[in-house]
């Protein structure tokens, strides 16, 4: 049936593919594992285990310097100077990576003074994540359409990893064990990109740091970056601020029904990672194939969100039954306010390939900044009444006002939010306008 498409668009679907398979193997494996290291901490030593997860994140775009799209669109454009390109990115990310850990640790120390135990587990994490400087290997799969090689790596240390899991839990291993193992993954991550890019025929000895190229990836990412601390901070803050007001036993709550909620969020990022170049090209190709592409885009988030929120809706309290038992109760709750959140990150992030496409990133951080300051707004107003669920309300009204609703006020997004409301409302779907 492949041979029916273009050669192009077979490598499309063939790199999706090999996401797909990544992500499917990752989200099984890490239902039922993750499932089982939730019952085996409880309540408590889960929510502190996933409070280190998310303070460590709110640091995270720091580290990434926001310079996912902007390296794939540079190598795609210009795939001949990927030494430059890449040696330059890693050097800025292993730099920012540095001090995001160190900054990461100093708030801990000042938000928890008198918490050891969080103090050392936030800076075990936290040093695991210096190694994600080499993921620069995988924007440039990215760009080639070949994101095999990651699919490859990310498999083996994910299932070394979770193998790792289930003996800890075996033998009785106390939480500070599965931080080690976090910060290990990473670690091996980083280890194991760099020799798939060896073994995909190119070399590392080839990248190069230049001061302008540095200079011009930091001039067009710097929007991102701040787009990328507003969207952690709607999308993380909540467990933190639960943390500081009601105690660990609610985060671990609200978490397990964010694990459920975000699990299947791979699915609009691996179809949109892989199109990029292709939405990219389109642009060359006229305005009409650009735009078209852009509106299927956000037609299939919309739908593909659809899909998954509407059974989990009806379905919260069993499936949270089934999968953490009854100690986890609350959570369905949660959930079910939450799961509609998807539906706006996915149309963000179709949203957010236009954005880096068109070179507004700048409106892309306006407009998150706008939902994080919301987020916080509301955390502090319904978390002190209604706990968790107050916190995944704050959660979706965020996402909307950010991912969508914003939009509609600045002239230069207006038209984009428009292809939005006709994907979100289904208009004109069928007919693949």
């Amino acid at each position: 049936m492949l041979k029916s498409f273009s050669p192009y668009v077979q490598k499309i679907l063939g790199n999706t593919a090999w996401l797909f398979s990544e992500k499917i193997l990752q989200m099984v494996l890490g239902l039922l594992v993750g499932v089982w290291v939730a019952r085996y901490l409880g309540p408590a030593d889960f929510g502190l285990y996933n409070y280190v997860l998310a303070m460590v994140g709110l640091f995270a775009p720091l580290a990434k310097l926001g310079l996912d799209n902007i390296m794939v669109r540079d190598l795609a454009q210009d795939s001949e100077q990927k030494g430059e390109i890449l040696g330059t990115g890693f050097v800025l990310k292993a730099i920012a990576s540095s001090l995001a850990t160190i900054l990461v640790v100093a708030v801990v120390f000042f938000l928890k003074p008198e918490e050891q135990q969080t103090q050392i587990l936030v800076g075990i994490y936290a040093l695991g994540s210096a190694f994600r400087a080499m993921d620069v290997v995988e924007y440039w799969f990215q760009s080639q359409i070949a994101s095999k090689y990651v699919v490859w790596t990310r498999n083996a240390v994910y299932l070394t990893i979770t193998l790792l899991k289930v003996v800890m839990i075996q033998t009785g291993a106390p939480l500070i064990a599965f931080m080690i193992i976090l910060a290990l993954e990473q670690a091996l991550t980083g280890i194991g990109l760099a020799i798939a890019y060896q073994r995909s025929g190119e070399g590392l000895q080839q990248w190069r740091l230049r001061g302008q190229r540095a200079k011009q990836l930091l001039k067009d990412s710097w929007p991102l970056i701040l787009s990328g601390i507003v969207i952690i901070i709607y999308m993380r803050i909540d467990q933190v601020m639960l943390a500081q007001m009601q105690g660990a036993e609610s985060v671990g709550i609200y978490s397990a029904a964010v694990k459920i909620s975000e699990l299947w969020y791979f699915i609009p990022i691996s179809i949109i990672n892989s199109i990029f170049p292709a939405v990219v090209q389109g642009k060359t190709e006229g305005q009409t194939v650009y735009l078209r592409r852009i509106q299927k885009m956000f037609n299939l988030m919309a739908v593909i969100s659809y899909a998954v929120a509407i059974p989990i809706t009806l379905l919260s309290p069993w499936v949270v039954n089934l999968l953490y038992g009854p100690n986890y109760g609350a959570a369905a709750t949660v959930l079910t306010i939450h799961i509609w959140a998807g539906v706006f990150v996915s149309s963000g992030v179709a949203r957010e390939t236009w954005l880096t496409t068109e070179g507004l990133m700048t409106l892309s951080a306006v407009m998150t900044a706008l939902g994080a300051a919301v987020n916080v707004g509301l955390n502090l107003l319904l978390i002190p009444n209604y706990g968790g669920a107050g916190a995944a309300i704050a959660t979706v009204i965020a996402q909307i006002i950010a991912a969508y609703v914003a939009g509609a006020f600045i002239p230069q997004t207006r038209m984009i939010f428009w292809r939005q409301t006709q994907a979100l409302f289904l208009i004109g779907w069928w007919g693949g306008k």
